[in-house]
């Protein structure tokens, strides 16, 4: 009885190794051995300067990104695939659109028209009174897999991101084990109504900002830990360069904002099974054969950076608390105030900006005053 209960066993432990090791997967992993992880310290610093955050609920989950109007009323498009607004002070939600699709990145172009990234339908449009208008899908013959940010320059062109044209928004974690090069960076030109590939070859293709002098433009490579700069005018155009490297943890969107700084969501701390099994793609497919339960997980924690232009840390807000504002995948800057949004999180968040970004954003009007006089 015993000899046949070990062999039962033995059976049942070799169709185990054999499913973990031999089981056919939907994803082929690529090797690739990351930086070590930045200690947080100095410009890292855990802190908790974001747990004052101030949330604003929504009658959905997964407020991607946010977008303000000129009279300061807030957007965020929802995980069901409407688009709703919320008065100034966060309150009275009504419905503004609807995409059918999982609208993500927001942003509205000179003509109060709101841009979005939808990760169903591609690059969208919707104009004042919620009718909306399908601009693109597609580029050089392969359609948008998961369009995911958008900006738009001075000129009028729209830089969008399509984070990968092989997995959709369901399929996040197969995207981020693969590692793959599958985003683009995208721009849509509204005299022609064409599309075209800026860059390819991106590492989940996320986040766009567009500098306010149309100069450049960020791209954010989540699955890379870092940031690329495209420049746009001047004797480097086409040129792409390191912005920041080596980040603390996944960055997610980024946005400009006054005095020339630029915000950037980190989605969670870097996951540290995830960083020692990206050079071995075989390891990476055994865990995604297991159960759900026992794969790792995103870290909740609350964080967001502000950048210079040159791409060092001037601000480093945290919430480390398990009920923290989390993840974060997206910074507005708008009337002093920092809003947050999050991919699942059922609202919004919005806290001043840190006293010395203030005091910086006074000294910036006050300049425009008084060169307003001297005029």
């Amino acid at each position: 009885m015993i000899r046949k209960i070990l062999a039962g066993a033995g059976g049942v432990l070799a169709l185990a190794i054999g499913y973990l090791l031999l089981w056919p997967v939907p994803l082929e992993p690529a090797a690739w051995t990351p930086p070590e992880a930045p200690v947080l310290e100095g410009p890292y610093a855990p802190n908790t300067a974001l747990a004052p955050a101030e949330r604003l609920p929504t009658s959905g989950e997964g407020p991607e990104d946010v977008a303000l109007d000129a009279e300061g009323r807030i957007y965020c498009g929802l995980k069901d695939g409407r688009i709703v607004r919320l008065r100034a002070d966060g309150g009275g939600e009504e419905l503004f659109a609807d995409t059918g699709g999982r609208p993500l990145g927001l942003h509205f172009d000179d003509d109060g028209d709101l841009l979005v990234a939808d990760a169903d339908r591609g690059l969208l449009s919707v104009a004042p009174d919620g009718s909306l208008e399908v601009l693109s899908t597609g580029a050089d013959g392969l359609p948008f897999g998961f369009a995911d940010d958008v900006d738009v320059a001075p000129d009028g062109t729209v830089y969008f991101s399509d984070a990968s044209h092989r997995w959709g928004h369901e399929h996040v974690r197969e995207a981020v084990m693969e590692h793959r090069p599958n985003g683009r960076l995208l721009a849509w030109d509204p005299d022609t109504g064409s599309t075209r590939v800026v860059l390819g070859e991106l590492y989940f293709a996320n986040g766009v900002a567009v500098s306010p002098d149309g100069s450049f433009l960020l791209v954010v490579e989540t699955t890379a830990y870092r940031v690329k700069r495209h420049f746009l005018t001047g004797p480097r155009a086409g040129e792409t360069e390191l912005f920041i490297d080596n980040l603390p943890g996944f960055p997610d969107g980024i946005s400009a904002g006054s005095g020339g700084r630029f915000w950037l969501a980190l989605y969670s701390p870097r996951i540290a099974i995830a960083d020692r099994t990206m050079p071995t793609p075989w390891l990476r497919k055994v865990i995604y054969r297991l159960p759900r339960s026992l794969q790792p997980d995103p870290v909740r924690c609350g964080h967001v950076l502000g950048l210079d232009a040159e791409g060092r840390v001037v601000a480093n807000l945290q919430d480390p608390a398990p009920d923290s504002y989390s993840p974060v995948t997206s910074v507005q800057e708008h009337g002093g105030q920092l809003y947050l949004g999050s991919f699942s999180y059922p609202g919004i968040a919005r806290l001043p900006l840190p006293p010395w970004e203030r005091g910086r954003e006074r000294g910036r009007e006050r300049g425009e005053r008084g060169r307003e006089r001297g005029r």
